[in-house]
This record gives C-alpha cells, structure tokens and sequence, in this order.
C-alpha cells in the first residue's frame, strides 16, 4: 500500500511510480497534450490550495456531506440489490476510489458484510488496466463486479468501460456514481449536478494518489498502470476528514436524492457548447462541476460557464478558482449540469 487509505478500506491494483516521473507544469503539459502526447504519459504538479480556496472545501463538506450520504446510500442499495448481496466494488482511480471506501462503509453497516474493495486504472483512449482486472476475476466471479465513480461528465470513461468489457465477458460495464448528470450510468445516486466535496481537490482527498500513468518505459506489460504517492503532502492529507464528514450522516433511515427528470443526454449538450463557442474538439469541453472544477486545477481554462453568478453553495469554489488563476466565468443556461469548463486551445497561444 502506497498512500493514506487504510489497508481494510481498499486493495490498490496500481504501480507505486514514485520518484519515477518529473511532473510538469500546467502549460507545459497541456501543450504536449494539444501536440498529441497522451495525457496518461505525464503527470501534473499538484494544486496547493490557498487558504481562501480551503474554506470553500470545508464550506462545501459543511453543506453537502448529508446531500453526498443520501447519494451513498442510494448508490448503495442498488448494488446490494442488484449483486445479490454479494458485491465486489471496483473503483475508478482515482476519483472513485473514496467514493469506492463510502459505499463499502454504507453496505457494511447496514448488512454487517465486508465487501471486497479495489482500485484500478482505467485512460481514455488506452482502456481499463487489463492486469488488475485479471488478478480480480482470478479471485471473483465476473457478475458479482460493480464499478464505482464519483460522477459523470460527458459519459466518456463510461463508453471507455463499455468497450473494454467487450473482453471481459460476464462483468457488467455499468458504472455507479453518486452525481448523474450526464444520464448514462448503470446506477446513481442522482442525476443532479452537486457538488462532492472530494471533486474540489486533488491527491489530498485522493489517499495522496496522483492520478493514474501509462508509459511503456516505466510500466512493462505485466505491471499494473502506474501512481505516484506525495509523501511532500502528508500534513495536508484530508481523505478521511472528507470520508469521515460523510459518514457522520450515515443511517438507515437517510432519504435518497429525488432523480430529476431526463433531458436530452450530457453528450448532447456537450456538442450543442462546442458549437456555440467555435470549440473544434469535444474533449476541450468540460460539463459538471467536477469536470469543471478539474480543469480549473490541472488544464489550461479558457473561460468556464456557470448557470448562475449567484449560487455559492454549489459553485463557491469555481468563484475562487478562477478569481486565483485569472480565468473568465460566464453565465450561459446549462440544462443538466451547474457549470461547464471549456479548455484553452494552445494553438491560439
């Protein structure tokens, strides 16, 4: 175990790369990415939050703790129902893997079961981690699988876990997420656009992870994808302080998030963005706030689209970021998610 998860909380399937990998700056790596470099081939320098974007996590894990366990719960009790009581959780480094720890803790306290727990990778345009899914189903039958993220976007890494479960055959591809905002998971908690307090931060609500690495030079064809640890990071850890806010609302009489009515499908909406703003690439646009919030702390924005200039509750920490780093907000009439990022084209530079 390389991180700040507890051994008993999740089995990491991943590659300890520390010390392995120069991580870049934002603008260098983003344009080796708009130059063709795979984004799994590099890793970032982490965003040390300021003080004052500190408090918009804490101010979010205030409001929205019992709104994300009410997800949990929901989330949770699909999966038991739906693997038999018998559920192996499969989260998604690293975004989904506290999300991953929760439902554990959720299913375990109310049907007094350990559950198996594991954390793989899974890259856009690479695929799943073939090894770890292997020594998976060496211990686990494939029906009794369940991936786990922490919200959708456009439905991008959910198309991604389609097609790879084309080689799996029995394990179920859907994912479970608490926030569905892009209508295309297998179980949710909901499909409202909120804010998870985890999506405000990077490897210090992620067990001190970075996020995951495909390099053929470093990781040979039977490691497992790769992940640095930030040791350097260690008293600014709050992975628990955010497992931990959660779970303080954990019961079983918690009332599950009503499910909003289905618009028209993320990616669609995604698409309608790209041609209002002359974006040429889908993927530089960004909906949800998790997405958003990601392109603020590791892209190269060029502006971000909000549904409301007066919605501190769930948008207070895109305010903050953008103020920090420059970048433009604009009010425009989202209709599934509360704000979108939209990536700066490197080649206007």
């Amino acid at each position: 175990m390389f991180s700040t998860y507890k051994n008993e909380d999740v089995t990491i399937l991943l590659k300890d790369i520390t010390g392995l990998v120069t991580p870049l700056g934002t603008k260098e790596r983003e344009k080796r990415i708009q130059s063709g470099v795979h984004y799994s081939e590099m890793l970032p320098l982490e965003y040390e939050p300021s003080q004052a974007y500190l408090k918009t996590f804490f101010r979010a894990l205030d409001l929205y703790s019992e709104y994300t366990a009410q997800a949990v719960a929901g989330v949770s009790e699909q999966i038991w129902t739906d693997r038999q009581g018998a559920p192996v959780l499969v989260s998604l480094a690293r975004a989904g893997t506290p999300i991953g720890i929760l439902i554990k803790h959720f299913i375990e306290r109310k049907y007094r079961v350990n559950i198996p727990h594991y954390t793989i990778s899974i890259i856009r345009g690479k695929g799943i981690d073939r090894n770890a899914m292997r020594q998976i189903l060496s211990r686990h039958r494939p029906e009794s699988i369940q991936f786990v993220d922490g919200w959708t976007g456009k439905g991008a890494i959910q198309r991604e876990l389609k097609l790879a479960m084309q080689d799996f055959p029995g394990v179920d591809s859907g994912l479970a997420v608490l926030s569905d905002p892009a209508g295309v998971a297998g179980k949710t908690g909901t499909r409202d656009d909120f804010l998870i307090a985890s999506s405000c931060l990077n490897a210090t609500v992620s067990g001190l992870l970075s996020r995951t690495f495909y390099r053929s030079d470093i990781i040979g064809p039977e490691d497992y994808h790769g992940a640095a640890f930030y040791h350097e990071l260690e008293g600014q850890d709050l992975t628990y302080r955010f497992i931990d806010s959660v779970e303080a609302f954990f019961s079983e009489k918690l009332k599950v998030p009503e499910k909003p009515a289905d618009l028209t499908e993320g990616a669609d909406e995604a698409a309608e963005i790209c041609k209002a703003f002359g974006v040429r690439d889908i993927n530089f646009v960004k909906p949800g706030i998790g997405e958003a919030t990601r392109v603020l702390l590791r892209r190269m924005p060029w502006k971000v689209l909000v549904h409301s200039m007066d919605d501190p509750v769930h948008l207070g920490h895109l305010y903050q970021l953008a103020q920090e780093k420059g970048v433009p907000l604009e009010v425009y009439p989202l209709r599934r998610y509360r704000a979108c990022g939209i990536i700066r084209e490197m080649a206007d530079q």
